[in-house]
């Protein structure tokens, strides 16, 4: 599988997070930019993903349908023409970093991937069923590991 380069002016990869950020900050989306998709990619899809949750990998942000000639979004920002989709909170959209007070480093997988169709996902997908519905379409993929500790 290609790669795909994920990178962010807000933190480096394994970096911390800012608080600005997070859900004790002002809990707004990072901006992002990454590199170009391969050849017969449909729609990109961005996710944020924290696999030290206490109940599990918790869904903090999901994207489909974003242009696969798009470069990047700004902080605060969702891609034109994409779909947000509701995060682990049940609210749409992005859901900063706030794991629970003295529970250790989380660690925030942001990834993009390219996919050769678009996604089918229910009305509210979790991790499992979005990485269900990612196997076998995958073209490419990029990883931004970010961390956040209350």
């Amino acid at each position: 599988m290609t790669a795909i380069k994920i990178v962010s002016t807000a933190f480096g990869d394994h970096d911390v997070i800012p608080q600005r950020h997070s859900g004790e900050g002002d809990d707004v989306s990072p901006p992002l930019t990454w590199s170009e998709a391969p050849e017969g990619t449909e729609e990109l899809v961005l996710v944020c993903e924290d696999p030290d949750a206490p109940s599990g990998t918790f869904l903090h942000w999901l994207v489909t349908g974003i242009d696969p000639g798009s470069s990047g979004v700004a902080e605060g920002g969702v891609p034109p023409g994409s779909q947000e989709w509701p995060n682990g909170f049940g609210r749409m959209g992005w859901a900063g970093p706030m794991p629970p007070p003295g529970h250790g480093r989380h660690r925030y997988f942001f990834r993009l991937y390219a996919v050769s169709e678009p996604l089918q996902l229910p009305g509210r997908p979790d991790s499992d069923a979005l990485h269900r519905a990612l196997k076998g379409r995958e073209l490419a993929a990029g990883t931004l590991v970010g961390t956040y500790e209350r």
